[in-house]
């Protein structure tokens, strides 16, 4: 995949202190979301955890967490976000695209609003369960 970018704005839950705003890399391979620590706690986002993650030259490595409203192409959502270095680009991991039902265009390369959200209901013949 290419890279696309989008403006992401980073808030904390109340939205209590001014938003982080910047370019983020959208990154379907990432789960999570990730931005530089400082500029998280400056956005009044704590840490709530702290998890190991494997990098993608397969290095293992551990960062602290938090939960954080994330805005982007006229949708809000709540997801885990990455207190990452300094330094780092920031990344818009898959879970905060789907909650807001936008998917990447693999052929264009661009950011796509699903006409609909999937919601999907498993049905299982009586006396089965799942």
């Amino acid at each position: 995949m290419g890279h696309t970018q989008v403006t992401v704005a980073v808030s904390n839950l109340q939205r209590s202190k001014p938003a982080y705003t910047a370019s983020f890399l959208v990154d379907t391979g990432a789960i999570v979301c990730l931005a530089p620590a400082e500029e998280l706690r400056k956005a009044g986002i704590e840490p709530e955890g702290r998890v190991a993650y494997e990098l993608a030259n397969g290095a293992p490595v551990e960062y602290d967490y938090g939960f954080a409203r994330v805005s982007f192409m006229g949708s809000d959502t709540v997801t885990k976000i990455i207190f990452g270095p300094d330094q780092v680009e920031p990344l818009l991991g898959v879970t905060a695209l789907e909650s807001v039902g936008i998917g990447v265009d693999p052929v264009t390369q661009t950011l796509k609003r699903y006409a609909a959200l999937p919601l999907k209901v498993q049905h299982f013949p009586r006396g089965l369960k799942g």
